[in-house]
């Protein structure tokens, strides 16, 4: 397997999806959509982007299982499984409001081979493949050297209200004034390429799941970033909690995570 012609044919793929989301944004009805659960929606978009995504990837690695949003295929305990998030920031999506993202992974193992994630209305294909760097379409990218005075940070507010509701108050009391700013977007995909780009110099979030991070992390990692969980371990894969960084402000930011969960 040539690891980077595969991710160059997952960009194409990705794009394609792309085209297909940004012209039924056009004409998209609040009528069409579907909730999964409190604040979590999904529509005939997502679905249909899935099952276009699918159907590529399979013919690109028949011998591959899938790990998908939307349940439209299965992962058998392949060698190699795709983790894809069809419509990364649906919610974004449906407010016609940026970002929004197809996020691809491709796993073997807890090893994360290749990443790809496209952010549909800038037309911008952010990818990784394991040693071989992170690119925004051709461009090589590096996170920021920023201290955390300077930093922008992402502070997410998932859904899970009930559960995270003081942690995001503590992170934002503690960051806001000391932090050079702090934004929320919708995409968890579209943050951690954010920060693989040095557009953004931190970022965290719970209550995720795997086809939200997966491309994004490894994105991040080979743009000379750092990820990890809540707790500081490297060993995030299987979970649903991300600290993502330039590597400079790390520390900080898992010291205020840890503050935060004291306080629940």
């Amino acid at each position: 397997m040539n690891i980077k012609e595969l991710t160059l044919a997952v960009c194409g793929i990705a794009k394609k999806a792309g085209e297909y989301i940004r012209e039924e944004r056009r004409d998209f009805s609040p009528g069409k959509i579907e909730r999964k659960h409190e604040h979590d929606y999904v529509s005939y978009v997502d679905k249909q982007s899935e099952t276009q995504i699918v159907e590529g990837l399979r013919i690109l690695l028949p011998e591959a299982g899938f790990i998908t949003e939307e349940g439209s295929a299965q992962y058998n305990n392949e060698q190699y499984v795709w983790v894809v998030d069809p419509l990364d920031g649906t919610t974004n999506f449906i407010h016609n409001y940026m970002p929004y993202a197809i996020s691809i992974a491709l796993c073997q193992g807890e090893r994360i081979l290749s990443g790809v994630v496209y952010e549909i209305w800038r037309d911008e294909c952010f990818y990784a493949w394991q040693g071989g760097g992170s690119w925004l379409d051709g461009q090589p990218l590096q996170v920021s050297n920023l201290p955390i005075g300077e930093a922008l940070l992402g502070i997410e507010l998932p859904y899970n209200a009930e559960q995270y509701g003081s942690i995001a108050h503590s992170l934002i009391e503690q960051f806001y004034g000391k932090a050079g700013g702090i934004r929320m977007n919708g995409s968890a995909a579209m943050a951690l390429c954010y920060v693989a780009a040095g557009r953004m110099d931190g970022w965290l979030e719970k209550h995720i799941g795997r086809w939200d991070y997966m491309a994004g992390a490894l994105i991040v990692e080979e743009a000379g970033g750092k990820i990890t969980d809540f707790s500081g371990s490297t060993a995030y894969k299987a979970g649903n909690e991300i600290i993502a960084s330039n590597g400079i402000i790390h520390r900080e930011l898992l010291e205020a995570v840890k503050k935060a969960v004291s306080t629940i």
